[in-house]
């Protein structure tokens, strides 16, 4: 059994893996994975309810999750309709030009599976964990519209924008161990394989980043857990994606997968289950998106999940996290910027980072419902809509003369899910 969940979980992943452009929630990663995770606003470092989020929140939360001491696998699904919008405006550029990014429907998976290690044990004290699941996208489709041009004012030669297409989307696989050494206490280790693409409309490129994610969960009272997670930096360098200085031969950029540390406390009552997260990510540090100004990010979950009546489960929360994007207003186009060793206009770099990669979300609510039909099969439903944001700047252009860039996202998704225990 645990030989065929595995090869199936990835053979579906990568068979979906085309999915996912333009998903940028807390920065270009998904507030959460799994529609109970989601539904809660995407906590789960303190008590993830199923084997996707107990490997992508905490996987010391295997030892302690719904599913202990027996098996589980869960299917899960996300269909994420982001729509973004974009408008420059300005003399040269030939007064106000608006462009909608293509509006798509993206089908992003997850799997997991948890089962005990060890024979005879009543609990077993080790738990091994497998999940698979997309975890970041971020990107925007504005060909062949009013941005997609070379207006006059530039001399009809040079372009309107930079990034008038982008796509990042990457998918996370990752084998985990926990251990329980008591009642009260739990750790937990993963292998993180993060297995991306970025295509910036020149040329697409695949990488494999390698890292670790570990955490550890402490049960103060029988009501209480409080959890800690880590995931060290992976690294991932594209070849030739795209022409940054206008030489006629395409660079290569390096990205990484930023160093993530969480903090999560969770208090059962009742029929209710009330769990709250602090996560850091530290964009500012991390190849690529430190060259295109990102600030490091606070984000901060709240979620709550209540039983009314026997095997109902209904679900909601909340998600905050400021945009990483900084706000370079006041800029000079006319400048050169330099991005890993290659000199681009300010200008272009400006609509790059901001038009190309709007990762712009920063305040997310989250529903869901969940039903037992049996002791070994459930289903789970969620809704996450992330508000309208927008990021606005000033400077000049190419030409010197006076310019406003802006970039617009607001967010839907619906999830859905099904779990087996065995």
């Amino acid at each position: 059994m645990m030989n065929f969940v595995t090869k199936l979980i990835i053979t579906l992943c990568l068979a979906v893996l085309v999915a996912a452009p333009a998903m940028a929630t807390n920065g270009d990663n998904l507030i959460g994975v799994g529609p109970i995770s989601r539904a809660m606003g995407g906590v789960g470092i303190a008590a993830p309810q199923d084997a996707i989020s107990a490997v992508f929140s905490n996987p010391a939360a295997m030892c302690f999750g719904p599913f202990c001491p027996t098996s589980q696998v869960d299917f899960a699904g996300t269909l994420f309709m982001p729509d973004v919008k974009a408008k420059i405006t300005g003399a040269a550029v030939g007064g106000t030009n608006k462009a909608s990014s293509d509006d798509e429907t993206y089908a992003i998976p997850a799997f997991g599976v948890t089962v005990p290690i060890g024979e005879g044990l009543n609990p077993p004290n080790w738990r091994f964990g497998l999940a698979a699941y997309g975890v970041t996208g971020l990107g925007v489709d504005y060909r062949e519209t009013d941005i997609d041009r070379n207006p006059p004012g530039f001399g009809g030669n040079f372009p309107m924008a930079a990034g008038t297409f982008t796509a990042l989307q990457s998918m996370r696989f990752a084998p985990s161990v926990a251990y329980q050494p008591n009642a009260k206490l739990s750790f937990g280790l993963a292998g993180v394989v993060e297995y991306s693409n970025l295509d910036l409309g020149e040329g697409a490129d695949w990488d494999y980043g390698f890292g670790l994610q570990g955490g550890t969960i402490y049960k103060v009272t029988n009501n209480l857990s409080l959890g800690l997670n880590i995931i060290t930096p992976r690294k991932l360098e594209f070849k030739k994606v795209a022409d940054f200085d206008f030489d006629g031969s395409l660079d290569d950029l390096d990205l990484q997968a930023p160093l993530e540390i969480g903090t999560g406390a969770a208090y059962t009552f009742s029929n209710f289950l009330i769990e709250a997260d602090v996560k850091w990510i530290n964009w500012s540090n991390a190849d690529g998106y430190k060259d295109f100004d990102w600030n490091d990010q606070w984000v901060f979950a709240i979620g709550a999940q209540y039983e009314p009546i026997s095997k109902l489960f209904v679900r909601a929360g909340y998600n905050y996290g400021k945009t990483p994007v900084d706000d370079n207003d006041g800029f000079n186009g006319q400048a050169n910027k330099s991005v890993q060793g290659k000199t681009l206009p300010t200008y272009y770099y400006e609509t790059f980072r901001l038009i190309g990669f709007p990762a712009l979300a920063e305040h997310h609510l989250t529903l869901g419902v969940g039903y037992e039909f049996t002791p070994n099969f459930s289903a789970s439903l969620g809704y996450m809509h992330a508000f309208k944001n927008t990021l606005s700047e000033k400077g000049t252009d190419v030409t010197g003369t006076d310019v406003e860039i802006e970039s617009e996202l607001t967010e839907n998704a619906i999830d859905f899910g099904l779990t087996w225990r065995f």
